[in-house]
């Protein structure tokens, strides 16, 4: 699979490269024939210009027909990129037969063609160019039409001229080829390090996920021990009602501790509840919201709901909701508890849906805008604490939904993280 996917990406590369060169062939061809029609009167040459136009006309056709063969193409292969650039060369030795051949300055515009085969093509491709733009120019040399110029000094002020326009062509279409060229390097060399970096954070989130199954599992049995004293001492008669009002309390804890547990058990693995119902944006974050709120109490938070009615209904994945709690445990830990300093924010349109989270905390530091849903951080995550976990799994989720996490700080003050989602991705 590996393989195909490197043989698709090359074909894309490949093909981008053959519309550059048939888009840079027309721009040639328009300026031949320019040269064709007024150096007769420019430059006193006698042109025999029927043939020569002939050339560029069929050299037009053949550039024509490849680019309505792959205007809609999705990959070229190396190949054809071979055969285009062999046209290329037999059309400039056909106007340079007619012009003199060898003696002609113009020659040398055999050699940008060589370049762009070596920036594009394999080596054995760029090993056949080069030889046939040899074998060119070395049957230029005994075979062409010379150019009918009588003065030796007006012969040469043109050679000088010929080889002066030679020079600034053959550099500006190198120029311009090498850079096309180092850029889609660039941009290659920017996905593959985001493909590394993905794969690095997917095996990242497996031992996590692998971590945290294992925990659940071993987490059960002290949960369950602890749940059974607390219950014992709630109902010992000897300690006060506040005691054993707290003892309620604890035992409340435990059971939402062996629930998330449960729930995490039963959720590893799962990317999608293909039969779950679907349920309305505002009903499900208000649901969400309602949950979260019930673990923390201490918490002040609210909830802005905007978009046009009715809400756009979504499949609740399980992951989705843990990695806006995640966000939201993240605020808790960032804020010293101001009065409404965490608001859940939703709205969409018909399209997109986002999901953002506000507190009035310190904000984010460059260092975690850097590299927050990357890597876990050494410590202090945002001035709270934490590691970044929350944010890695989120990051995580996220991505494999189709959506984005954007982290950024509030101008006033406080955090924002914003989820954006397709809702194509969520929808029933």
């Amino acid at each position: 699979m590996t393989s195909n996917l490197n043989r698709s990406g090359d074909g894309a590369q490949t093909l981008a490269s053959l519309r550059r060169l048939i888009a840079a062939r027309w721009y040639v061809l328009i300026v031949a024939a320019v040269i064709i029609l007024s150096a007769p009167a420019l430059l006193a040459i006698p042109l025999t210009a029927l043939p020569l136009l002939a050339i560029v006309a069929v050299a037009a056709l053949f550039n024509g027909f490849a680019w309505l063969r792959h205007r809609t193409s999705q990959a070229a292969s190396a190949a054809e990129l071979f055969r285009q650039i062999c046209i290329d060369l037999a059309t400039l030795a056909a106007l340079m037969f007619f012009t003199g051949g060898a003696t002609n300055p113009l020659i040398s515009l055999l050699l940008p063609s060589v370049a762009f085969a070596a920036l594009t093509l394999p080596r054995a491709y760029v090993v056949a160019v080069t030889g046939l733009a040899i074998s060119i120019y070395s049957a230029l040399m005994v075979a062409f039409v010379p150019l009918p110029i009588e003065s030796p000094g007006r012969a040469a002020q043109l050679h000088l001229s010929g080889m002066w326009l030679t020079f600034v062509v053959s550099a500006a279409l190198i120029a311009w080829f090498i850079l096309r060229m180092m850029a889609t390097i660039r941009e290659r060399d920017a996905a593959l390090a985001a493909a590394r970096e993905r794969a690095l954070r997917d095996e990242h989130l497996v031992a996590l996920g692998t971590l945290a199954a294992g925990a659940a599992h071993e987490l059960g049995t002290p949960l369950a021990t602890m749940a059974v004293i607390a219950g014992e001492l709630e109902r010992d008669t000897t300690l006060s009602e506040a005691t054993r009002a707290d003892f309620d309390i604890l035992r409340n804890q435990i059971a939402a501790c062996k629930t998330i547990l449960t729930g995490l058990t039963e959720r590893a693995g799962v990317r999608r509840l293909e039969k779950a119902a679907a349920v309305a944006v505002d009903v499900w974050i208000a649901a969400l919201h309602l949950r979260w709120r019930q673990q923390l109490k201490h918490c002040t938070s609210r909830i802005e709901i905007s978009g046009q009615p009715p809400a756009p209904e979504i499949i609740a994945d399980p992951s989705l909701e843990q990695g806006v709690i995640n966000l939201l445990n993240n605020s808790v830990n960032a804020t010293s508890g101001a009065a409404d300093e965490i608001v859940l924010g939703v709205r969409w349109d018909t399209t997109t849906l986002w999901i953002e989270v506000r507190d009035l905390g310190p904000g984010f530091s460059p260092e975690v805008l850097q590299q927050a849903g990357r890597k876990p951080f050494p410590a202090n995550f945002g001035g709270g604490g934490g590691s970044g976990i929350g944010l890695l799994l989120t990051q995580g989720v996220i991505e494999r939904l189709g959506g984005s996490l954007l982290l950024s700080s509030a101008a006033g003050g406080g955090g924002i993280a914003r989820i954006e989602l397709p809702l194509v991705k969520i929808s029933p």
